[in-house]
């Protein structure tokens, strides 16, 4: 039961930041193009890591950007939120994305390469007809 709260709060601190982000006027993080992907807050309630991505910019710069912004998007977070402790927020950079689009490159090379065996199997075996005529 309590594990289905914490999704729902997950959920809702996930929701709630993406929004905030939008308000924040620093250009570091504003010009990013920052995307949250997702929210882990502990059982406790006491922390929170946000997930998230972006697209434009220096990342040491949107880190500290939002290190900076933290205390704005936490202040956001505990008058949208109703919750007894408001989490202190840790921002981490999801790099499933970028891991996803890698694997996927590779299994377009293997895939490539077994279409390339294919067809010098099938090309092998235009060039060696009798072996076909012999069973």
């Amino acid at each position: 039961m309590a594990n289905y709260r914490r999704g729902r709060i997950n959920d809702e601190v996930t929701k709630e930041v993406a929004q905030i982000l939008r308000e924040v006027k620093d250009p570091r993080v504003r010009d990013a193009f920052v995307s949250v992907t997702g929210a882990e807050v502990t059982p406790d309630l006491k922390y929170a890591k946000i997930y998230y991505s972006f697209l434009n910019g220096d990342e040491k710069e949107l880190r500290r950007g939002l290190k900076a912004a933290s205390v704005f998007i936490r202040g956001g977070l505990a008058k949208r939120m109703n919750l007894r402790i408001t989490p202190e927020l840790t921002f981490v950079r999801d790099t499933s994305l970028e891991y996803g689009a890698h694997i996927n490159k590779l299994l377009s090379k293997v895939e490539d390469e077994l279409a390339e065996i294919d067809a010098r199997e099938a090309a092998a075996v235009e060039l060696n007809p009798q072996d076909d005529e012999e069973e």
